[in-house]
């Protein structure tokens, strides 16, 4: 064998991966089809779109009565500097990775994988040279791209996925994004905060269906003193260009024009040119299907991050790596957690983990809902976030804290708190007990526990 391990992607959950076959001796290497190491999360989506935002929320915060009234003067030389600030970021983290795979003594080897026995990849560089490589070990980590259906005419100058908006030139006049997902909610934020005009439509009754309604009232509240204009329930029957402008048609009849068209309804696992047939790998429209320790129906041949489908998300890609390499080598390795935390990069952020109240009541379970306020704290006063909320969601029986769900500025780094409460079994009485520095926002969870204790 050439390698004890052969990663097939340089995202996040390849990276850590590589650098945990490292740490246990082995020699591993990632193969690399595009030029640039990092995949989707470096590349074209966690990491740029999240500097956007940072650039976008910056922008915003320059007026004194809201988003709307941020300055929209020299709104082209924003998004430049957006995108520039952008770009040095990817470059900086790139750099990093880089280093680290290096010092970590992993192979870097540029060019296409593909399957030649279940041992065995063909990697094709981009001079069209082929060599093969072997290995014990081969762990998938490919990732996702955009949804593109062939009825929607994508142009990367009009039409837009995810991908092709992160290299837009100019900021348009208006913007209709198709979706109320998390995708498509955060561009929404990053355009309106920009002070473009955009327009929204979901099939859905609200954005982000399937989170609590009152923080997602918050979201919605925020996307309105934004000017934008949501269409729910409504279905896109057509797109297609007509003077000089995008025409979206609904199913209702509605006719919507808008500069650009930004198409953000889900995405697609990247399985199709590794050659899967060759191996008979089990697929579920793609996805590979993996059990607990990430092993395909090829024992040797594990699948992680995108690829396996949901959560799909970095922070638990990254996980996933570590994890079916322990397995993969024989070393034993905590469970992942149960409790994942998600977070939505929206303007203002939304984070939670654990369930809502659809699924307490949906399991029988009695409950009792907390609430803790930003402006209630001095710090939600200072920041000037009046609208940020902690909520609590408590058993009734137990007092054990069963969801936390945070909408505000930083909800993502908040929620860790909820996260680890709920790892160790805590109560809503180990919150009241604690501590918060002051002035904080963490203070909201005290808050939050006291009114569940209140209502307990």
């Amino acid at each position: 064998m050439d390698y004890d391990i052969l990663i097939v992607g340089s995202g996040p959950a390849g990276q850590h991966a590589a650098w945990q076959a490292a740490r246990m001796g082995k020699k591993a290497a990632i193969i690399e089809r595009k030029p640039s190491i990092g995949g989707a999360g470096l590349q074209t989506g966690t990491i740029p779109s999240k500097a956007l935002r940072e650039a976008a929320y910056l922008a915003s915060r320059t007026g004194v009565l809201g988003m709307r009234s941020a300055s929209t003067t020299g709104r082209h030389g924003i998004l430049a500097e957006a995108m520039r600030r952008k770009d040095m970021v990817i470059i900086q983290q790139e750099s990093v990775i880089v280093k680290r795979l290096l010092k970590s003594g992993v192979a870097l080897i540029p060019g296409e994988a593909s399957f030649v026995d279940t041992h065995t990849l063909e990697v094709m560089d981009a001079t069209g040279a082929s060599r093969r490589l072997s290995a014990e070990v081969i762990l998938l980590a490919t990732g996702s791209r955009p949804r593109r259906p062939s009825d929607i005419p994508f142009d990367k100058e009009t039409v837009l996925d995810s991908t092709s908006i992160l290299k837009l030139k100019r900021l348009p006049k208006s913007l209709l994004v198709v979706g109320g997902g998390v995708i498509a909610c955060e561009f929404v934020s990053i355009f309106a905060a920009l002070g473009v005009e955009v327009s929204v439509v979901d099939s859905h009754e609200q954005l982000l269906a399937y989170l609590s309604e009152d923080v997602v009232g918050v979201l919605a509240e925020s996307f309105e003193n934004m000017g934008v204009q949501l269409h729910m329930k409504e279905r896109v029957v057509a797109i297609r260009k007509e003077e000089g402008r995008t025409l979206t048609l609904l199913e209702s009849g509605k006719k919507l024009y808008s500069d650009v068209v930004l198409y953000a309804l889900g995405r697609e696992p990247n399985s199709q040119g590794l050659n899967i047939p060759k191996i008979g790998l089990e697929l579920d429209q793609g996805w590979i299907s993996v059990n607990e320790h990430f092993q395909s129906s090829h024992p040797h041949i594990y699948a992680v991050g995108d690829l396996v489908g949901w959560p799909a998300l970095a922070s638990t890609g990254m996980e996933q790596g570590r994890a079916a390499v322990l397995h993969a080598f024989g070393e034993k390795s905590r469970a992942m957690a149960t409790n994942l935390p998600m977070a939505i990069y929206a303007i203002p952020e939304i984070s939670w983990v654990g369930k809502t109240e659809k699924e307490a009541r949906r399991d029988n379970i009695a409950y009792v809902v907390g609430r803790g306020y930003y402006r209630e704290t001095a710090r939600g006063q200072i920041i000037g976030d009046a609208n940020g909320l902690v909520k609590l969601i408590v058993d009734a029986g137990s007092h054990k804290l069963i969801g936390a769900h945070i909408v505000g500025e930083h909800a993502s780094e908040l929620i860790h708190t909820g996260q680890l409460l709920m790892h160790f079994n805590g109560t809503v009485h180990d919150l009241v007990a604690n501590v918060f520095n002051y002035p904080t926002l963490a203070e909201c969870y005290k808050l939050a526990a006291l009114d569940c204790l209140h209502k307990l």
